[in-house]
């Protein structure tokens, strides 16, 4: 079998879509594991909405990913003298024609038909005309053979396809010169010796007219995959408006990037029953032949799940590295990294599930000041906990270390005593004077990591809004 060669042709209008991710990271993975090239091209000919800032983004979402292009970025803007000659060279072999029908006349010759029970197809008016290029203003469109039977056997949904009849004759040039995305995307394919289009079901539909295109320009037809789109969990179709879809949000939320990888590689494709996927795995493992036909779920829990099993992955060095942005974020300045701030980090990881949870639940560590919420303090600081809390503080301040076992030691004394009192009684007046929450890791590997003064401080005041409330209370 000759060289594979795959490609991935986003338009640079807005950021990286998931799905588009997704289809990036199908190319690059079937075409790694065969051995071939994977060409990035970017379908710019939108020129109202093309920006450089959409094609950075898009650029920035792949590298961050990981995947990487053997050719590209190749602008599809570059060929356009390229489109043109393909036009007239079809119009030359009467392939094509000029048709001059006003979008009125379009009209009503569609609701016509459709009325009458037909598919609302052209009617070839300008078909035989053999308008020339002196006819004014006209569109150029394709002259389908409607005998022939425009099929393919996707690898994905099987045998697909119908009949030349039922499509009519598309346009491929616009009244203003410019080449239609089916046309523009068949030459640029040739050109570029794609020899797999592997692509999102919503272009399903577009492929017979493209079939006709490459049979009218005598041309080999590639193999077609379309892989199912991407739904929301409710399986509706995803709203750029109402759901995560940018492979940026996810990287500015704190998601890791071997985790959306997994995430979106499990997005309509399987493996037995293996969940865990590294990119190397995928270059392995992947295979047109598992992805389904159904739409993909959006499962937000699962990528939860898989970025803190990556979390947990990382080392001390590695995790303070992809979470020092995020760190710096909360504390408002450059958080340096020491030895206290790595067990914290140990010790979140197992309670985050991205990168700006974890470190808005460090919070408490990275800045000197902290709010404590309404709620944990009306349920934690009341009076009845301030004779042990108060004399919690005095054993601790007596202590000769600050260390977990130390820790412990005195708040097992300040319970046992007065009257042996629960240690969740002292522990959570404790923690939400330390961290201004009801939530965090273990009371003592908290203190701990807060430092003797700073603890204290907050004990300290903690104590006076309690004394403050009893005071208050009738």
């Amino acid at each position: 079998m000759s060289t594979i060669r795959t490609r991935f042709a986003p338009s640079p209008t807005g950021f990286l879509h998931i799905g588009g991710a997704r289809t990036a990271l199908f190319n690059w993975a079937l075409t790694r594991q065969l051995g071939g090239q994977f060409v990035l091209r970017i379908e710019d000919t939108d020129r109202e909405r093309s920006t450089a800032e959409s094609e950075a983004a898009v650029l920035d979402g792949l590298r961050w990913l990981g995947i990487d292009w053997d050719e590209g970025p190749i602008r599809q803007s570059e060929s356009a003298n390229r489109h043109a000659e393909v036009v007239e060279s079809l119009l030359e072999t009467g392939a094509a024609y000029r048709c001059t029908c006003t979008r009125e006349r379009l009209e009503e010759q569609r609701a016509a038909e459709l009325a009458s029970g037909g598919q609302g197809i052209y009617d070839g008016h300008c078909r035989d005309l053999a308008l020339g290029p002196a006819c004014g203003t006209h569109t150029v469109r394709l002259r389908i053979d409607r005998e022939r039977e425009l099929r393919w056997d996707d690898l994905v949904f099987g045998p697909s396809g119908q009949q030349a009849s039922e499509i009519g004759d598309g346009i491929i040039r616009r009244s203003d010169g410019s080449p239609l995305y089916h046309l523009a995307v068949v030459v640029d394919d040739l050109d570029m010796g794609i020899t797999h289009v592997i692509r999102g079901a919503d272009h399903h539909s577009n492929t017979p007219f493209q079939l006709a295109l490459y049979h009218a320009l005598g041309a080999t037809v590639p193999t077609f995959a379309h892989v199912p789109l991407i739904v929301a969990e409710s399986g509706r179709k995803l709203s750029k408006r109402k759901d995560p879809v940018s492979i940026q949000k996810f990287k500015s939320d704190g998601y890791l990037p071997e985790a959306m990888i997994n995430w979106l590689a499990r997005l309509g494709w399987s493996h037995g029953d293996q969940e865990i996927f590294s990119a190397k795995d995928l270059t392995k493992y992947f295979d047109l032949e598992h992805v389904g036909r159904s739409g993909a779920q959006a499962d937000l829990d699962k990528l939860d799940s898989l970025n803190q099993h990556y979390l947990k992955q990382r080392n001390a060095e590695d995790l303070f590295s992809v979470a020092s942005p995020f760190l710096d974020a909360v504390a408002g300045e450059p958080v340096k990294r020491d030895a206290g701030l790595d067990r914290l980090l140990d010790l979140l990881r197992e309670r985050s599930h991205h990168l700006v949870e974890m470190a808005e639940k460090a919070r408490f560590v990275l800045v000197d000041e902290i709010m404590i919420e309404a709620g944990p303090a009306k349920k934690h600081l009341r009076p009845v906990v301030l004779e042990p809390f108060e004399a919690l503080i005095e054993v601790l301040e007596a202590l000769d270390e600050w260390t977990p076992a130390a820790l412990e030691s005195a708040f097992e004394a300040t319970c046992k005593a007065h009257d042996d009192l629960k240690l969740g009684k002292l522990a959570q007046p404790t923690r939400v004077a330390i961290t201004g929450t009801g939530a965090s890791p273990g009371i003592y590997e908290t203190l701990e990591v807060v430092g003797r003064e700073r603890s204290l401080a907050r004990m300290r005041a903690a104590a006076l809004l309690i004394r403050e409330r009893a005071a208050a209370t009738p």
